[in-house]
């Protein structure tokens, strides 16, 4: 009896343990655990025969790919950079399109590896040593642009020891007799930008009151406004296209629309830029509006300057809504993209083209989850443009980010939400929670409150433009991430780009695709 009363014991536990667990299982799954139909657009992911089907196709265009490796190298290179973009943001892009692989263009390109991304003193880095590291091939300090980590942050000299500074991608296309230029949404003096053409210890010493400012002599320490204008590998570039007119004009003068500049040296450096040109008696144009961007004709036009904001251009988003201001003075980067690669194209040796996706990061910052995956998707519509204007024969592109960031896609959301939108859960609060939500950031503030915790909210608050999504610690700006970020290539020698490797590494792969700068000869 005793043995008996043992054993039914031993089953009771064992039972209750059973339940104890399903339990916590079902709690960690949501409070809820209704299962509604899948959705009439999915019903074909319901059959075996789909997914088989779908793999069939991606190994065939895997062993096509193969089988059309190239050996002669790449005329052209265009490197594509998502600001911020990582692989969280390029997920929930592709669920904010409709939960298609084949809509976030990119992510069909043949080759995919990971780079990373930390900076010589940091675990987490910025766009300004990143810079450095994907354009020049030298990983260096935090906050630094175009030079090596004997280079601190903030040094008025050391930037300018030839020794210290480290040539881009861009100037070894120039040296090779091929020409470059850049795209960006940001002020073209940014750090991502600055990285093609400047060498500097403060990403932000981008005129050159900001330099008197820190104590230095701004005719000792140039700031890369003047760099770009006055030093050899920015007075070369053929294309200048992004934001940015008050690092250019003096304090006294005003732009376009009446914005003061920054300068206190008295320089109007688009005049300088625009007489170094008529001195070469080369046909140079400077816009300033996307009205003006649509009337040069770009097939006859030999140097392009195009300031289109007197900061930053807006989100793209915020462009398509506000369509009467966008044709004024907001051209999209796919139509900056486009008018580059007409100008470049002219060049029978080919050009290196460095296109930046720069508020996919900005907006993150301020923790603008929609705001920074519609930048995403204009990011994608402008690297297919690129794909479409060229030839996969002889143009390689290539597409990564510079760092990630905080933003994770959470909860289990059924398939047809909105990314953007709430999970079909509650929490264990009883209130519902984000889908996209940060580790830190300006969110925090309209996420909690001291008397009641986690603040309500709707999928109506979700569904504005401006909505600030929740972060968990409070900052002004969220932080970038330290993890990796993803890279995509197209075109020859892309398959370079595959496995896991230094960021470093990206320059000399895509150097040694067209042949060009110190990795041109290295040989397989």
């Amino acid at each position: 009896m005793g043995q008996f009363y043992g054993l039914f014991r031993l089953l009771l536990v064992s039972f209750l343990l059973l339940a104890v667990a399903k339990a916590e299982k079902d709690r960690q799954h949501g409070r809820s655990l209704s299962r509604p139909a899948p959705a009439v657009k999915y019903e074909k992911e319901m059959q075996s025969h789909y997914w088989r089907e779908d793999a069939q196709k991606t190994l065939a265009d895997k062993l096509d790919a193969l089988s059309q490796l190239k050996k002669q190298g790449a005329k052209n290179v265009i490197m594509f950079l998502g600001d911020g973009m990582s692989i969280h943001t390029i997920t929930a892009t592709r669920n904010l399109l409709g939960d298609s692989s084949e809509k976030v263009y990119f992510e069909q390109f043949p080759y995919t590896g990971l780079s990373k991304t930390y900076c010589v003193n940091r675990q987490v880095a910025d766009s300004a040593c990143t810079a450095t590291a994907y354009l020049g091939g030298v990983k260096a300090n935090y906050g630094t642009i175009g030079v090596n980590a004997n280079v601190p942050r903030y040094d008025c000299k050391g930037a300018y020891v030839a020794q210290n500074q480290v040539d881009s991608i861009a100037k070894w296309a120039q040296d090779a007799g091929k020409d470059a230029g850049f795209v960006t949404s940001a002020r073209v003096t940014h750090a991502s930008p600055a990285g093609v053409y400047a060498h500097i210890s403060d990403r932000n010493w981008e005129n050159d009151a900001e330099v008197r400012e820190k104590g230095c002599d701004p005719e000792e320490s140039i700031d890369i406004a003047r760099q770009l204008v006055e030093w050899e590998v920015g007075k070369k570039l053929k294309v200048i296209l992004g934001g940015g007119r008050q690092n250019f004009l003096n304090e006294t003068m005003r732009d376009e629309v009446g914005h003061p500049g920054y300068r206190q040296d008295g320089r109007n450096l688009i005049k300088d830029w625009l007489a170094d040109k008529q001195a070469q008696k080369a046909s140079a144009s400077y816009v300033w509006s996307r009205k003006g961007l649509t009337q040069l004709d770009l097939d006859n036009t030999d140097y392009l300057l195009g300031l289109f904001a007197k900061g930053h251009l807006p989100y793209d988003g915020d462009r398509e809504r506000n369509p009467k201001n966008s044709h004024l003075a907001d051209p999209s980067l796919t139509e900056l993209t486009e008018a580059a690669l007409k100008v470049l194209q002219r060049n029978e040796k080919g050009y290196f083209l460095f296109v930046e996706g720069a508020r996919i990061d900005m907006a993150h910052h301020s923790n603008y989850a929609r705001r920074s995956l519609e930048d995403t998707a204009e990011f994608a519509r402008a690297i297919q443009k690129a794909r479409e204007m060229t030839d996969v024969d002889d143009t390689l592109i290539v597409v990564t980010s510079d760092h990630s960031h905080v933003m994770t896609v959470n909860g289990y959301p059924l398939r047809e939400q909105e990314i953007t939108g709430l999970a079909n859960k509650l929490a264990d609060d009883g209130r519902p929670y984000n889908i996209l939500s940060y580790a830190n950031g300006p969110g925090y503030a309209g996420t909690y409150t001291k008397a009641d915790g986690r603040k309500p909210i709707s999928q109506q608050h979700t569904e504005h433009p401006l909505y600030v999504s929740p972060a968990m610690v409070p900052l002004d700006a969220d932080t970038h991430g330290g993890d990796d970020v993803a890279v995509f290539a197209s075109g020859p020698f892309a398959q370079y780009f595959s496995g896991n490797y230094e960021q470093t590494n990206i320059p000399a792969m895509m150097a040694r695709a067209a042949s060009i700068g110190p990795f041109a000869n290295v040989q397989p």
